[in-house]
């Protein structure tokens, strides 16, 4: 069977039944975004204790649990999003010989390292961030895991980052590279949470000279992450690993990224990776973190209690913390005497010359947030 259009061959496909089951959890996510959502906006304006109260966003929060209506949206909100992942989770399961089939018959270029002592964060080992069951860090020979993530990943974002390839945040970061520091010729290229290698390898096509490594947490998300970049021809050094610890040496890198990461980590860990980015950069290296367009100060009510909302019922550990952070401040701090932070254009098609980059969000999908900064 030949590969779709806008896919490639690792991409678990879904049968008749199954492509129905995954598209009414779909809709059902919009449909609870788009039609009953802002109804909750509007009962937490009702609600509103005032902006003179220290913690108006907590407070209004709590007061939206006493609320029926709020207790059933968020009810088939978190139930949606285990609807979409049962799915998915069956679907891939059933074709779990054939995945590793094609993983074992992928081209032999770049590699796997796994680390059998290896231990992953607490926060990534005690709850399965965005309720994908297994969760980033399940350990295994195959590529299962990996699958889910990526079939998963798509359909969550329901199409809006670069369809199937749900490639569109690596291809906003090369944009970036490419509208603020056209002079780097990057020949060592790392990412920071990899995942399946979705963002990795737009980053390593628009720089094909460089040799290119990705970090994360899982074995099966990285067996599956090397035969997907390995079916699309892009050589990626895949390396089980943390980003708060990286296993390599000082100085190694001349660009250093991650796409999406912080929010999914801790206080405690933003910080860190980012003198771990730091550490890990050549002299006139750069760094590019990309995060979700939101800046918590500058949301009103109902957005910041959905970030709440986010961090309690889709198991996004740092939600909030990240949105929060002074980016400015943090990178300083890690040693970056210039950083850029503001909002890349959503790219799909990077190359020198890119612009984009501003004070501004465009909104959600239509920017990105970028802390950026040269060593």
């Amino acid at each position: 069977m030949s590969t779709p259009i806008g896919t490639h061959a690792m991409l678990p496909q879904a049968n008749h039944d199954e492509m129905a089951e995954q598209l009414f959890a779909r809709d059902l996510k919009i449909w609870l975004g788009s039609e009953v959502e802002p109804l909750q906006g509007q009962l937490a304006d009702a609600i509103d204790p005032g902006p003179q109260h220290n913690d108006r966003d907590a407070e209004a929060f709590a007061r939206l649990h006493e609320e029926p209506a709020f207790l059933g949206w968020a009810g088939m909100f978190r139930a949606a999003q285990e609807l979409m992942w049962d799915d998915i989770y069956r679907s891939v399961h059933r074709q779990k010989d054939a995945l590793n089939a094609k993983a074992a018959q992928a081209a032999d270029i770049g590699s796997v390292t796994i680390d059998p002592d290896f231990t992953a964060p607490a926060y990534l080992v005690d709850g399965h961030v965005h309720m994908m069951p297994g969760g980033y860090a399940l350990n295994g020979d195959d590529v299962t895991q990996g699958a889910v993530m990526d079939r998963g990943g798509a359909v969550y974002m329901l199409g809006r980052n670069g369809g199937f390839m749900n490639d569109g945040r690596g291809a906003t970061v090369a944009g970036h590279v490419f509208a603020e520091y056209p002079d780097l010729k990057p020949l060592k290229i790392l990412e920071l949470g990899c995942g399946t290698g979705a963002s990795i390898v737009p980053v390593a096509r628009a720089f094909p000279d460089a040799e290119t490594y990705g970090i994360d947490v899982g074995s099966s998300v990285l067996r599956y992450a090397h035969a997907r970049a390995s079916h699309l021809g892009v050589p990626v050094h895949f390396v089980q690993g943390d980003a708060e610890h990286a296993p390599f040496e000082d100085e190694s890198f001349d660009l250093v990224f991650s796409a999406a990461l912080f929010h999914e980590t801790s206080e405690t860990a933003i910080p860190q990776i980012l003198a771990e980015s730091y550490r890990l950069l050549k002299p006139g290296g750069v760094v590019v973190h990309l995060e979700v367009p939101a800046r918590y100060d500058q949301l009103n009510l109902w957005a910041q209690i959905r970030a709440q909302v986010e961090r309690d019922y889709n198991n996004e550990p740092a939600w909030q913390v990240a949105t929060s952070a002074d980016y400015d401040a943090l990178m300083r701090s890690a040693g970056f005497a210039d950083p850029k932070i503001g909002y890349q254009d959503a790219c799909f098609a990077p190359a020198p010359g890119q612009g984009g980059f501003g004070p501004e969000s465009k909104g959600v999908f239509r920017s990105w947030f970028i802390a950026s900064g040269r060593k």
